[in-house]
């Protein structure tokens, strides 16, 4: 795996476990849950730059939040990143950053349940960005913002969640 790949964790149901002191399902402000399983993953082999920022489902996501995340993106000295985002919100999200980044790839991830309850999804669709990105192999080789989920990568703008079936499809 390649060591110039950022992971930006800004929450959603990847990242969500359960408070037995209010009976909900909340999103934790670190990033533990990325830590563990690049740890399990890779046993330490490699370091791969994780951040967490926001931290926020995607259905409580603003303008705001948005704003932030593509100033943090901007700022970033690293050209491939993953981005951790909720489902629901994600190709919104995808739409703005690509429009104002066009010299990165971008792939956000997410998962239907939390990692908590239901790991291998969460796993699996972050490991399947990582793989894409370490093909990439020239400054420009799909530059882009894409979406993985479901076992596919596409460009943001070719891929879509099915609501009634609760799956990622292609366009």
């Amino acid at each position: 795996m390649e060591q110039n790949v950022i992971i930006m964790n800004i929450g959603g149901t990847f990242n969500k476990i359960y408070n037995p002191l209010n009976g909900e399902l909340e999103i934790p402000r670190n990033n533990d849950t990325v830590n563990y399983i690049i740890k399990q993953v890779t046993k330490n082999k490699t370091q791969i730059k994780i951040d967490g920022i926001i931290f926020k489902d995607s259905l409580a996501m603003d303008k705001n939040d948005r704003k932030a995340l593509l100033e943090k993106i901007k700022s970033l000295d690293e050209v491939k990143i993953i981005i951790i985002h909720g489902t629901d919100t994600m190709k919104k999200s995808a739409k703005v950053l690509s429009k104002f980044i066009k010299n990165k790839t971008i792939v956000l991830v997410g998962a239907m349940k939390p990692y908590s309850i239901e790991p291998v999804e969460a796993s699996a669709t972050l490991f399947m960005a990582l793989g894409f990105l370490s093909h990439k192999t020239n400054e420009t080789q799909n530059n882009g913002v894409y979406i993985c989920m479901n076992g596919i990568i596409k460009k943001h703008d070719k891929i879509r969640k099915n609501y009634a079936q609760g799956v990622f499809e292609c366009l």
